[in-house]
């Protein structure tokens, strides 16, 4: 399973923001993308996902293997943290394994209400969805936002020994060092033109 990026242009708000990006990453690996506020990483990233369409070029890995995570964390306040990961594992068909709480640092959580918990505890359980949904192909934007270094650690070594040692992929924007060996690719050169138009509907 590969992830191929093919002479690819996104826009954002109908104006295109990254142009002529190719790159293919291969299952196990990690693509980390670099670049100054406002350069078109979130852009990149949900369309990657195919939560937008491209403007031009091709995103090709294999179909409903994607998912998309924001730094936003995603749960629902009413419920427990058990509760929260079981929702996400059966709409897709999974189920929470023990291993997931425990890559996460929430067996001690999981009677929780997710309303209760802390920022950076909201912000594990919002990442251990990940764990669940069982997609090979992550999307990952700002990932350890509110995270302390010891959690940002329990994030790195579940993606490294457990998601990509199985034979995953993830692309991540992030402006920190998360401590896996993967190449970077620095957006600011495939900036689009000042006068790039787009005749595609906006999306934000």
């Amino acid at each position: 399973m590969t992830l191929n990026v093919s002479d690819l242009t996104v826009v954002r708000g109908g104006v295109p923001v990254l142009a002529g990006l190719s790159f293919s990453v291969a299952e196990g690996q990690a693509l980390v993308l670099r670049g100054p506020n406002g350069i078109g990483k979130t852009t990149l990233l949900r369309t990657l996902a195919g939560l937008q369409p491209a403007h031009e070029g091709s995103v090709d890995y294999p179909e409903d293997t994607g998912a998309y995570a924001s730094h936003a964390d995603g749960i629902k306040g009413q419920l427990s943290v058990k509760e929260n990961l079981a929702f996400w594992a059966e709409i897709y068909g999974n189920s929470a394994d023990e291993s997931v709480y425990e890559a996460f640092d929430l067996v001690d959580l999981k009677d929780r209400i997710a309303g209760t918990l802390s920022s950076g505890q909201k912000r594990r359980l919002g990442l251990a969805r990940l764990g669940v949904v069982g997609r090979k192909v992550l999307f990952l934007d700002e990932p350890t936002v509110s995270l302390d270094g010891f959690s940002v650690k329990l994030f790195a070594r579940w993606l490294s020994e457990d998601h990509l040692a199985k034979g995953g992929i993830a692309v991540i924007a992030t402006h920190i060092d998360l401590g896996i060996e993967a190449p970077e690719l620095e957006l600011a050169p495939f900036k689009a033109a000042p006068d790039a138009a787009s005749s595609d509907e906006a999306f934000l």
